[in-house]
């Protein structure tokens, strides 16, 4: 496989490895991917365990959402505005 970076991410790369952070080109590559794979996974646990049962709060009971102007009362309450 061969992969081609813009000059300042393979820069960013061959400093890492210069600075003994890693080994070499490679463990870089596999952190940042093991790095996107963490948050991908946390972005879907989020939208399974927060999004959707909220949504399913509000489509089994539509007169529980809030107004534009209400919820800018309520973040304007918790910012003390």
């Amino acid at each position: 496989m061969s992969v081609t970076l813009p000059l300042e991410m393979a820069d960013m790369v061959r400093a890492r490895v210069a600075s003994g952070e890693y080994a070499s080109e490679s463990e870089v590559i596999r952190e940042g991917l093991r790095t996107s794979a963490a948050r991908d996974r946390a972005v879907e646990a989020w939208l399974r365990d927060e999004v959707v049962p909220a949504y399913d709060r509000f489509a089994g009971d539509p007169a529980r959402a809030l107004s534009g102007d209400e919820v800018r009362a309520q973040l304007g309450e918790i910012i003390g505005r």
